[in-house]
């Protein structure tokens, strides 16, 4: 009887399959990914270059050891070389990410960024709505406020004209990252897309400003801002917002012309106040009008906005830029935002 031997042939192996090996290859023998693999690996899942079975995979590696500098940075350099938007059009003072939502405080950082704006600072805010129940998104708040989110970065830079203020969603500049952010309820976890995001700048603003919520996070922000050569300041926010609570310290780890800087600022309130019953948007513009009272309120508003002036180099001390921030509250134009 013959048997006639045939040989398989193998299958060409993936070109992703290399970087997935890398991470994935047992306590011993896998390793992080330097900063030209990382870049390979998001330029290869922004082109749509990666299997959906590839892509779950990576996340997931990358969510259990966790992203080091270098790979936030590579991956920050990819998906800004996806863009298919000119940054070079208008000149951005502050980058500001708002992707966590609200869910024990009302977002009154956004009134810290409208301050901000009124006082000649443009300022783009981008973030994502929705990923997690039970939270007050950014996008969602801004009608209270009589604002629209951007559907566009054309949109974004007419508004930064007209008002020096945006808002624009993360589908609109970079939608691909915005559908892995959406597999959060899939796969029960966040990925390193939650953090990448933060660090985004689309627009190349001059400084930008994070919110973290697990301290351990703060330091990988300043070392990737470090090597994207990003003047930038990361704090643990309220809620994972960029916000400063003014119950208690905050650090803010900031990179500043390459060079790294922690700095303390102390508590405003010796005592912590307690969180309102529910969350009402309609009070972000009563308060700007003076129509209600909070203190705790313009505590975060004033503490929030002289964390991002002392980062914009207006003021030299946290004193000088708390009295700044204190000056624009009370000479703010209270009729500005009328609630829709």
């Amino acid at each position: 009887m013959n048997f006639t031997h045939h040989e398989q042939t193998p299958v060409p192996e993936h070109p992703f399959a290399d970087i997935i090996r890398i991470l994935g290859k047992g306590k011993k023998g896998s390793r992080p990914l330097t900063q030209e693999e990382a870049y390979r690996a998001m330029r290869m899942i922004l082109a749509d270059e990666v299997l959906p079975i590839q892509l779950g995979a990576f996340l997931m590696l990358m969510r259990v050891k966790e992203e080091t500098p270098e790979e936030l940075a590579g991956f920050v350099t990819a998906a800004r070389a996806s863009f298919a938007h000119d940054v070079g059009q208008i000149h951005v003072d502050l980058d500001w990410s708002s992707y966590a939502g609200k869910r024990r405080h009302l977002p009154w950082f956004l009134l810290s960024a409208l301050l901000l704006a009124e006082n000649g600072i443009r300022v783009l805010m981008h973030g994502s709505a929705g990923h997690t129940a039970g939270r007050l998104y950014t996008a969602n708040v801004l009608p209270y406020l009589g604002l629209h989110p951007a559907t566009s970065m054309h949109e974004a830079q007419q508004q930064l004209e007209q008002r020096r203020f945006s808002y624009i969603s993360l589908e609109h500049f970079c939608p691909k990252l915005h559908e892995i952010i959406e597999l959060r309820p899939i796969l029960g976890l966040r990925s390193p897309v939650h953090t990448l995001v933060r660090l985004l700048n689309p627009l190349n603003a001059d400084y930008s400003i994070q919110g973290i919520f697990h301290p351990s996070y703060r330091p990988v922000h300043q070392q990737a801002s470090a090597l994207l050569q990003q003047d930038s300041a990361v704090l643990k926010g309220e809620g994972g917002e960029t916000e400063r609570n003014p119950d208690v310290d905050c650090l803010v780890q900031s990179v500043q012309n390459g060079e790294l800087f922690d700095e303390n600022w102390p508590a405003l309130f010796t005592q912590r106040h307690v969180k309102a019953e529910q969350l009402d948007p309609e009070q972000l513009a009563l308060l700007w009008q003076g129509k209600i009272e909070d203190e705790f309120a313009v505590a975060t508003i004033i503490g929030t906005a002289a964390v991002a002036l002392k980062l914009l180099g207006k003021a030299d001390s946290q004193a000088q830029a708390h009295q700044l921030a204190n000056d624009y509250w009370l000479n703010r134009n209270t009729a500005a935002f009328a609630s829709k």
